[in-house]
């Protein structure tokens, strides 16, 4: 039925896989430094993560992923020829030549970025939404900040944050799609390459539909079981 491109959308979907699990790695630290930036008492901080949350999420994807692939070659060779030119930096490292960020790095680093910006938001209601008597009780008994934040703050914000944040996750798997625009083998990719090949476009995006329905409903799963986890012992009100 798929003519025997089975084993390339396997790899295709490993790509898929491995971009989307490295870009939530990365979103996941930016959306906690943007949340703890937003609810600094520091205005700088503060205004820092405002600016990155509405451009991130004002532009679109696509967009972002264009300019990172194309500008971020463009703007790492001029830092690199800064570094090239200095004679102190040549004699201890050498010079390093052509620099340029690939498909997978550009990928990685948009969707990670696109995903923190809105997991900022996540993140922050979650904080919010931790009784304030809990912290002060915690700094009553001699906790230090590191010990409410890890002890007190921490489980309670992924209880908190896990539903969006799976929400967040359904739709960056989609998105991973987006990447085969710069040529990374992902499985929109792969996909693509074998309906043109083949002549027969139908079977093959129907297939890459279902592998990413069946992605989707796996995910849907993990994160209701990992909920159901968190909120043991939980009254419900």
């Amino acid at each position: 039925m798929l003519h025997g491109y089975e084993a390339q959308l396997w790899v295709g979907l490993q790509m898929t896989i491995g971009v989307a699990s490295l870009s939530v790695l990365v979103g996941l630290v930016l959306g906690m430094l943007g949340a703890t930036a937003k609810l600094s008492r520091n205005p700088v901080a503060r205004k820092l993560a405002d600016a990155y949350t509405t451009i991130v999420r004002g532009i679109p994807e696509l967009i972002l992923l264009l300019i990172l692939f194309y500008g971020g070659s463009i703007f790492v060779q001029y830092v690199v020829g800064l570094l090239d030119s200095s004679e102190t930096f040549v004699a201890l490292i050498g010079e390093i030549g052509y620099v340029e960020i690939d498909a997978f790095t550009a990928g990685v680093l948009t969707l990670g970025f696109v995903f923190g910006a809105y997991a900022t938001e996540v993140f922050r209601g979650a904080i919010i939404s931790i009784h304030k008597g809990q912290i002060e009780a915690a700094q009553a008994i001699g906790m230090n900040r590191w010990q409410v934040f890890n002890r007190i703050m921490l489980p309670q914000v992924w209880r908190f944050a896990l539903p969006g944040i799976g929400n967040l996750w359904l739709v960056l798997l989609k998105d991973t799609a987006l990447i085969s625009v710069i040529g990374l083998d992902e499985l929109m990719r792969k996909t693509y390459v074998a309906a043109g090949s083949t002549q027969d476009p139908f079977t093959f995006f129907a297939f890459a539909a279902f592998i990413y329905l069946a992605l989707t409903a796996i995910s849907m799963i993990v994160f209701q079981t990992a909920e159901k986890r968190l909120n043991r012992g939980v009254r419900r009100s």
